[in-house]
């Protein structure tokens, strides 16, 4: 089941039923509890975990994107210091440690808003586009913290290492 176009210039569906349409037309194993909805993506790097989590009193869908990455107490220095220009080159959302855990995840949230009615709903494109750039950013900067982590780098070193364009073909 995909959904395609046309569906989504006639319809579009409450935050988390979205998601969950979205989720199942890709394949993706997902689990939804009251107001959270979660799946399970492989990327090119590692597997994703996906959270939606919606506040109806607020009208705010928080979506989180978890690259698989814990972070031990004394590497937690640098991996802030990574983080903070890796968030400088994010238009959308941000990347942040929980101090509690020591995850590393992406987090971006959006106000959805409602119809004459009052009844909030999402887009099939505002869901893809709040899906993709959580995946991207993640693939996109998975090597800079690998990089802090594992390969002895810098942050200022991993960044230009992870970030660099190659040009031609091989």
């Amino acid at each position: 089941m995909m959904l395609d176009e046309a569906e989504d210039d006639h319809e579009a569906a409450a935050p988390l039923d979205m998601l969950d349409r979205y989720f199942a037309a890709h394949g993706w194993v997902s689990e939804r509890h009251d107001d959270e909805i979660s799946a399970t993506v492989k990327g090119s790097w590692t597997e994703y975990e996906l959270r939606a989590l919606w506040r109806d009193e607020d009208s705010v869908l928080q979506f989180l994107c978890f690259p698989d990455v814990k972070v031990a107490e004394e590497r937690r220095a640098p991996i802030h210091e990574a983080l903070a220009l890796v968030n400088e080159q994010l238009w959308v959302g941000h990347f942040e440690l929980w101090s509690s855990s020591g995850v590393l995840l992406y987090r971006h949230a959006m106000v959805v808003d409602g119809d004459e009615d009052g009844d909030r709903a999402m887009s099939l494109a505002t869901t893809e586009l709040l899906v993709e750039t959580a995946i991207d950013e993640c693939e996109r900067f998975y090597p800079v913290f690998q990089f802090v982590l594992w390969g002895g780098k810098t942050p200022r070193e991993a960044i230009a290492a992870a970030l660099i364009e190659t040009q031609g073909e091989a």
